[in-house]
């Protein structure tokens, strides 16, 4: 199922068939004004700053893009404003972010 865009539904939970031992999972939540920003585009961009994927976040805000180890930068853009950070993902597991847009 996607959400129109072509991307997967996002949740807060991984899907049952994923293994976050050998999997690398940048997962986390969209905030504006502290209240999850639900329908924000999220974009990860790799450490050359090249565009690598992008998600819808979910209406609790939550967001998940499975990556390679390394280091990556995830953009929000939302109608509240716009937000970046960076994540080090040094292997396979959950690498959680919070990101917050204004």
């Amino acid at each position: 199922m996607s959400d129109g865009c072509g991307a997967p539904v996002q949740t807060a939970t991984l899907p049952a068939n994923i293994d976050p031992g050998k999997e690398t999972v940048l997962i986390g939540k969209v905030y504006a004004s502290g209240a999850p920003a639900a329908g924000a585009f999220v974009r990860l961009l790799d450490s050359s700053g090249e565009f690598t994927a992008e998600v819808v976040a979910s209406p609790e805000g939550d967001f998940r893009f499975f990556a390679a180890p390394g280091d990556w930068t995830i953009r929000a853009l939302h109608r509240a404003g716009n937000g970046e950070t960076t994540v080090s993902a040094t292997g396979p597991g959950l690498h959680p972010v919070e990101l917050a847009v204004g």
